[in-house]
């Protein structure tokens, strides 16, 4: 792709890449129902596009487990909010009566910032999709329709 884009650079090539076979690995067991649920919903289309291997489980299982620890966090947030509708659960009193930051605040922030991470490795965020290249000679749809056009 990069020779007929015209951005082919020695130095941007790897003729050795590995490209292991396309497969939707087995999930882990250890995954939260929140986290399966965003494994079920993840793995097949990141198969479709050719972007993931039995190799991937670990980087996937870190992915999804960071989902579900956002998902977590947000619904305790949530819940939280309904009770307060000063802060909306944002801020709490400590022992000593001062208010600070609900430490779920930190939590859904850095799994959601661990959720980022790892959706830009396989491609999904806009910006990381602008930087794959994934194989359009694949079967598609529209797949002898030049025929019918002709």
């Amino acid at each position: 792709m990069k020779l007929v884009t015209g951005t082919a650079r020695p130095h941007r090539m790897n003729p050795g890449e590995p490209h292991p076979d396309v497969a939707i690995p087995d999930a882990p067991d250890h995954l939260t129902e929140a986290a399966r649920i965003e494994w079920d919903r993840v793995a097949a289309e990141l198969a479709a596009l050719g972007i993931l291997s039995r190799l991937d489980r670990g980087a996937l299982a870190a992915y999804c487990q960071a989902y579900g620890r956002w998902r977590a966090a947000e619904d305790a947030l949530s819940r939280m909010a309904s009770r307060d509708a000063t802060t909306n659960g944002l801020v709490v009193r400590t022992k000593g009566g001062s208010l600070i930051q609900n430490p779920l605040v930190g939590t859904a922030n850095k799994a959601m910032a661990d959720m980022v991470r790892y959706a830009a490795e396989f491609g999904m965020t806009p910006s990381a999709r602008t930087r794959l290249i994934v194989d359009t000679s694949q079967a598609s749809g529209f797949d002898g329709i030049e025929e019918f056009i002709s």
